[in-house]
């Protein structure tokens, strides 16, 4: 098998794609992780909250993969109002340190008109190292 399937213990299933793939050679592939729970339920209806989220679930899936947040080499976020993010800018710095600590990958920022789950404000994909 070239790759292995990455699924966080106690996470509702994933439909029709994979949250993490592991290639035989230690990169690991994040699907876009938004900001719903494990259980595939927004408890948080703002931006803030839902990026917290969205690097949580990032988090779990390199750990699930036996990563940490200093493995993960780049970031791609997918947001739907740029005006929001700007408007946050300190919030969005202390949030991502809470969650990823000090470890500032290579990231991409796009803005969106929207994202499949209609609730979601911004998802986020990551690319890490673990071999």
């Amino acid at each position: 098998m070239a790759h292995r399937i990455i699924h966080p213990e106690g996470w509702a299933p994933a439909k029709g794609y994979a949250n993490g793939m592991l290639s035989k050679s230690g990169t690991l592939y994040v699907g876009g992780q938004i900001g719903w729970t494990a259980q595939q339920v927004f408890e948080a209806t703002d931006f803030i909250g839902q990026m917290r989220q969205a690097l949580q679930n990032v988090l779990a899936v390199v750990e699930a993969a036996g990563g940490t947040a200093a493995d993960i080499a780049r970031l791609t976020w997918y947001v739907t109002d740029k005006a929001t993010y700007l408007a946050h800018q300190r919030a969005v710095g202390e949030t991502y340190r809470e969650v990823m600590g000090r470890h500032f990958p290579a990231m991409t920022m796009v803005v969106v008109q929207a994202l499949v789950e209609d609730a979601a404000l911004v998802e986020i994909e990551a690319t890490a190292e673990l071999g």
